[in-house]
């Protein structure tokens, strides 16, 4: 059996915060260990939007995703990689792990854009009086609004997996019945990464130009560097790199394009996940499209 508190731990690794910051982390981690979480009575789903579908809720592990009226809609929703993930789990299990997404939305239209334009297939709830939050009490902070339960609605992880990498390996290990270790520790072969700038500027431009810059990052260390994964915040950014490993002493581009969707200031972030003792590695891409 799989006890939560072992995730309360490892999530905690792989975050790059002050003391303070993981005391808090923990502390609401263990508010939310094997809580249950609670359904509306009256649940309606569609497929973008074009009809409504029964989906009951149930599977002896479950994913459900909550995505609130705040920010930047498109940038919570990563919806392709909702696509990919949610493939891999119909192709790789006997069983079925199904996935509830609740959008509780400030703009319909929005959406039901989003689904068609990523070609989203599968059901979501759009929750437009936000009775699922009403009825648990989610916190604001994103990586704790999906969640992995089991078979009685109870929370065994807690964190967005197309959103941290180490999360989706997380769950995929639960559902697989992998044990996890309290302690967190793998046996990866770390190394050390150095950053010479970690902001760029873009500076001000007209906002319907693409804009390109790029990162330097350098190993430091006495061992291969790679790169596991790179997360951006939003889809308007776009990073391209060598997939190759990185010789000790030697150094790789990340090179950065950035598409704005409207006029205004902006504030990016990349999350590079690798073998260093630093990751996840955080860049900044700030400007001002005008």
């Amino acid at each position: 059996m799989i006890k939560t508190i072992s995730f309360c731990l490892l999530f905690v690794l792989f975050i790059s915060c002050t003391n303070s910051k993981q005391e808090k982390l923990i502390a609401k981690l263990r508010d939310w260990e094997q809580r249950e979480i609670l359904f509306p009575e009256k649940l309606v789903f569609t497929r973008q939007g074009k009809d409504t579908v029964m989906f009951p809720i149930r599977g002896n592990y479950k994913i459900v995703s909550y995505i609130d009226s705040k920010g930047c809609t498109n940038c919570k929703m990563r919806l392709a990689e909702w696509n990919d993930f949610i493939s891999y789990l119909d192709s790789n299990f006997l069983y079925e792990v199904p996935v509830y997404f609740f959008f509780h939305p400030k703009d319909i239209k929005e959406i039901l854009y989003l689904l068609r334009r990523d070609n989203f297939k599968y059901p979501i709830c759009l929750d437009i009086d936000d009775s699922f939050n009403s009825l648990n009490y989610f916190p604001m902070d994103l990586q704790f609004q999906t969640f992995l339960l089991d078979k009685e609605n109870k929370v065994l992880a807690i964190g967005n997996p197309v959103h941290n990498p180490k999360v989706k390996e997380l769950y995929l290990a639960i559902i697989q019945g992998e044990e996890v270790k309290s302690n967190g520790e793998k046996n990866v072969i770390q190394t050390k990464v150095n950053v010479s700038k970690t902001i760029m500027s873009l500076g001000h431009f007209d906002w319907q130009e693409e804009q390109n810059t790029s990162f330097i990052l350098k190993n430091t260390g006495n061992n291969l560097l790679v790169i596991q994964d790179v997360i951006t915040s939003c889809g308007c950014t776009k990073v391209a790199y060598l997939k190759e490993p990185v010789q000790p002493g030697d150094s790789m581009l990340l090179n950065v394009n950035y598409k704005a969707e409207r006029r205004g200031n902006f504030n990016k972030t990349i999350t590079v996940y690798c073998n260093a003792k630093s990751s996840p590695v955080v860049l900044k891409v700030t400007g001002n499209a005008e």
